[in-house]
């Protein structure tokens, strides 16, 4: 059973998250917050599986909400829930807490994916969503897609593929069963390629992958 914590400060919008999670029996919400402050008290007390956090919150926004729950407690994967409007929000979230970026308005299908993506330990960022990312941090997209085809270009094959796989929100059980190798030795290739790009966790590496093309938007 995934365990999952649910915020956003507008009922409405957990009525409706909440009917589509109760779509899947393999998800039970254990908690729901209407702030950022709450969310991370909630997290602290039934340690979920996995954090839907919206972005704009009163006391904590999401952002800083998942740092804390990142920080506190790790064994929670957090997903912000955003829409196109808070697209600037994603750009500086990459380097903190988040595990995944889902659409509000997206596909009923995508949040429960999302939901056990994250669940399993793998980044939630779909192609969508990773486009929007890499035009929101701004210009020099030719020189940055430039650089992370060099830094991809270090990778051995094998790290390259799994690196693609990575992109498209395959967990590490699923890369292993893709690839026909043990769990064990995914992690492996992950410990390896995310050193060699420098970068900090499972959503940069896929932001990485679409800049560097190694992914078809």
């Amino acid at each position: 059973m995934i365990r999952v914590l649910l915020a956003d400060d507008e009922p409405l919008v957990r009525v409706g998250v909440r009917a589509v999670l109760a779509t899947d029996p393999a998800v039970d919400v254990v908690a729901e917050a209407a702030n950022g402050r709450e969310a991370v008290d909630l997290a602290l007390a039934h340690r979920p599986d996995v954090a839907l956090l919206d972005v704009q919150m009163p006391v904590l926004d999401g952002l800083d909400a998942a740092d804390e729950i990142h920080r506190l407690v790790p064994g929670t994967g957090v997903v912000i829930l955003t829409t196109f409007s808070e697209d600037a929000y994603i750009a500086r979230a990459l380097g903190g807490g988040a595990s995944g970026f889902l659409l509000k308005a997206g596909d009923p299908r995508d949040l429960l994916a999302g939901v056990h993506a994250v669940a399993e330990g793998a980044a939630c960022l779909s192609p969508r969503i990773a486009r929007r990312v890499i035009a929101e941090l701004g210009g020099g997209r030719l020189i940055r897609a430039t650089t992370a085809r060099a830094r991809v270009a270090a990778l051995t094959t094998r790290e390259r593929t799994v690196l693609t796989l990575v992109a498209k929100g395959l967990s590490n059980a699923e890369i292993a069963r893709r690839l026909h190798l043990v769990e064990g030795t995914v992690k492996a290739y992950m410990t390896s390629l995310m050193d060699r790009l420098s970068v900090r966790n499972r959503v940069q590496a896929a932001v990485l992958a679409h800049e560097a093309g190694l992914v078809e938007d």
